[in-house]
C-alpha cells in the first residue's frame, strides 16, 4: 500500500508543483510564449495514455505494466530536470522546447501511475472492503494538491528549479523497490491483442480537444482555420474510434461498459467533479492573493481548507462504505453540498472576508470528498474483474478531461468578465492589461499601478471570479440529478472477489 501511495502521490504532486517555479524556468530557459505548454504537455501526456495503460494492465498483468509506468516517469523526470543542459541538443532544439517534450514523456508515465494504483487496489481488495483504502488514496490526492505549490516554492527559493524534477527519482525508486518486493498478484494467462488503431485514433482525438481548449480564444480565434481544423480532426478521429471499438476483439475502451447505467452515471459525475475541482484550484488562489491580499509565498496554504475537506471526507466516507456496504446516498449528498458551495462562491467580491471564503471552500471540499472515491468504487463494482483496469482508467480519464474543459471554460469566462468590468470602470487602455496578464496576473505588480487602476482591477478580478462560479453552478446542478439515478448494487464481498480472481488464473 505504501508503494502504491508513493507512486500516486508523484503523479498528483508533479501536476501541481511546477507552477511556482515557472518564473525561474522562463528566466533560465527563455521561451515565455511557450510557458503554458510546460503544463499542457504533461496533462496531454496523462490524458492520452490513461486509457491505454488501463487496457495494457488488463492484458499483460497490472504489476508489470505499473512498474513500467514508474520507470518511464523516472526517465521523464531525469530528462525534464536536465532540459537545456544537453550541449549537443541545444543547437537543434531550444531549451524550452526540450522541457516541453520531456514533460510530455513524463506525462505518459504519470498516466499509468494513477490508473495503475486504482486498478491494483481493485485487484487486491474486494469492493465491500475497498472503501477505507480508497479513502486513503483520496487523502493522498488532496495532500499532494496542498503540498505541490508549497514544496515547489520551497525548492525554487532555496535550490535550482531542476530539483523539482530530480526529487521524483528517489521517491519513485522507493516505490519501485517496495512494489517489486512486496506486491504479489496471481499470474494470468490471456490472449493478448492490442488495439493500436483504436489507441491512435483516441490519442489524436484527445490531443485535438486539448489543443482546442488550450488555444481557442487565446492563441487563435475560435473561428480561425486552426481551431476549426482541430475540431473537424477531433470529430473524425473520435467517430473513427467508436467505429473501431465496435469491431475489434480487444478494444482499448470496451463501449459495452457504458451499457451499465451505474458506470455511465458515475463517469458523467466524475467529469463534472473534475470540472469543478480543477477550475476552483486554478483560480481561487489568484483571487485570494490579489483581492484579499494574502501572501504569494504561502499560496499553497490558501487551498488547505478545501483540500482538508476533500481528505477528511474521503477517509470517513470510505470507512462508512466498508462498514455498511451502502453508497448510493453519498454522491447525492456530495452533489447537493457542492451545489450549495458553488452558490455561495458566486458571492465573492472585493469585500468578502477570508473567513467567509474559507467557509465556502471547506464546503466545496466536503462535497467533492463525498464523491471522488465513491464514484470510482461504483465504477469498479459495475464491471467484471477482467475489466478492472479499463474501468479505473475511464473514471480517471473522465475526471482529467473534465478538469481540462473546466480550466479552459473558467479561464475564458474569467478573462472576458474582467475585461468587461475594467473597461466600464477605468477604460479600454486598462482592459489591455487583462490581455497581457490574463488569469496569471502577478499580484506583486498591483502596487505599481495608479490607485484608480488598482481599484478597478481588483473589482474586475472579483467580478470575474463571481461569474466563473455562476457558470460552475450550472454544471454542478447536474451532479445530484445524475447521482439520484444510481442503483444500489450490492458490493462484491471478499468471497466473491476471491472466486473471481481464481477464475482468471
Amino acid at each position: 500500500m505504501l508503494g502504491l501511495l508513493l507512486a500516486m502521490m508523484l503523479a498528483m504532486l508533479d501536476n501541481m508543483i511546477v507552477g511556482t517555479a515557472m518564473p525561474k524556468i522562463v528566466g533560465e530557459l527563455g521561451g515565455l510564449s511557450k510557458l503554458s505548454w510546460v503544463v499542457t504537455a504533461y496533462v496531454l501526456g496523462v490524458a492520452v495514455s490513461t486509457p491505454i495503460w488501463g487496457k495494457l494492465g488488463d492484458l499483460y498483468g497490472r504489476k508489470r505494466v505499473f512498474l513500467t509506468s514508474i520507470v518511464l516517469f523516472i526517465i521523464g523526470s531525469m530528462l525534464s530536470g536536465a532540459a537545456g543542459e544537453f550541449a549537443w541538443l541545444n543547437d537543434q532544439v531550444a531549451p524550452m522546447t526540450q522541457l516541453i517534450l520531456f514533460r510530455a514523456f513524463q506525462g505518459l508515465g504519470a498516466g499509468g501511475l494513477m490508473v495503475g494504483a486504482f486498478a491494483l487496489i481493485g485487484d487486491l481488495v474486494a469492493p465491500r472492503d475497498r472503501g477505507k483504502y480508497q479513502g486513503m488514496m483520496g487523502g493522498i490526492m488532496a495532500l499532494s494538491m496542498i503540498a505541490g505549490p508549497l514544496v515547489g516554492g520551497l525548492i525554487t527559493d532555496n535550490a535550482s528549479w531542476r530539483w523539482i524534477f530530480y526529487m521524483n527519482i528517489p521517491i519513485a525508486g522507493a516505490a519501485l523497490f517496495l512494489l517489486i518486493t512486496f506486491l504479489h498478484l496471481p499470474r494470468r494467462r490471456t490472449e493478448h491483442k492490442i488495439d493500436w488503431l483504436g489507441a491512435g485514433l483516441l490519442a489524436v482525438g484527445i490531443t485535438s480537444v486539448v489543443l482546442i481548449t488550450t488555444w481557442g480564444g487565446k492563441d487563435y480565434a475560435w473561428t480561425s482555420r486552426t481551431i476549426i481544423g482541430l475540431g473537424v480532426l477531433a470529430i473524425v478521429s473520435l467517430i473513427g474510434f467508436v467505429f473501431v471499438q465496435n469491431r475489434v476483439p480487444e478494444p482499448i475502451l470496451p463501449l459495452g461498459l457504458f451499457k451499465n447505467a451505474n458506470f455511465s452515471l458515475v463517469s458523467g459525475i466524475g467529469f463534472l467533479v473534475g470540472f469543478g475541482l480543477f477550475g476552483a484550484v486554478s483560480f481561487l488562489p489568484l483571487y485570494m492573493q490579489t483581492v484579499q491580499g494574502a501572501s504569494a509565498t504561502n499560496s499553497g496554504l490558501l487551498l488547505l481548507p478545501m483540500m482538508m475537506g476533500v481528505m477528511v471526507t474521503s477517509i470517513v466516507i470510505g470507512r462508512l462504505i466498508t462498514k455498511t456496504g451502502r453508497y448510493r446516498a453519498f454522491p447525492i449528498i456530495g452533489g447537493v453540498i457542492m451545489l450549495v458551495a458553488m452558490l455561495l462562491l458566486t458571492r465573492l467580491d472585493v469585500d468578502t472576508s477570508k473567513t467567509e471564503s474559507t467557509i465556502y471552500m471547506v464546503l466545496l471540499g466536503l462535497g467533492m470528498g463525498f464523491m471522488m472515491q465513491t464514484t470510482l468504487l461504483i465504477s469498479q463494482n459495475s464491471v467484471e474483474l477482467k475489466d478492472m483496469g479499463v474501468a479505473s482508467s475511464t473514471a480517471t480519464f473522465a475526471r482529467s478531461i473534465g478538469g481540462s474543459f473546466g480550466v479552459a471554460l473558467f479561464g475564458a469566462v474569467f478573462t472576458d468578465r474582467m475585461k468587461e468590468d475594467i473597461t466600464k470602470s477605468v477604460g479600454p487602455q486598462a482592459a489591455a492589461m487583462v490581455d497581457q496578464g490574463g488569469a496569471g496576473f502577478q499580484p506583486g505588480q498591483l502596487d505599481q499601478l495608479a490607485p484608480q487602476v488598482k481599484t478597478g482591477l481588483l473589482h474586475a478580478i472579483a467580478y470575474g471570479m463571481s461569474g466563473l462560479f455562476w457558470w460552475a453552478l450550472a454544471f454542478a446542478l447536474v451532479i445530484p440529478v445524475l447521482a439520484w439515478f444510481i442503483r444500489e448494487v450490492p458490493l462484491r464481498t471478499s468471497e466473491d472477489h476471491a472466486q473471481a480472481m481464481a477464475a482468471m488464473e
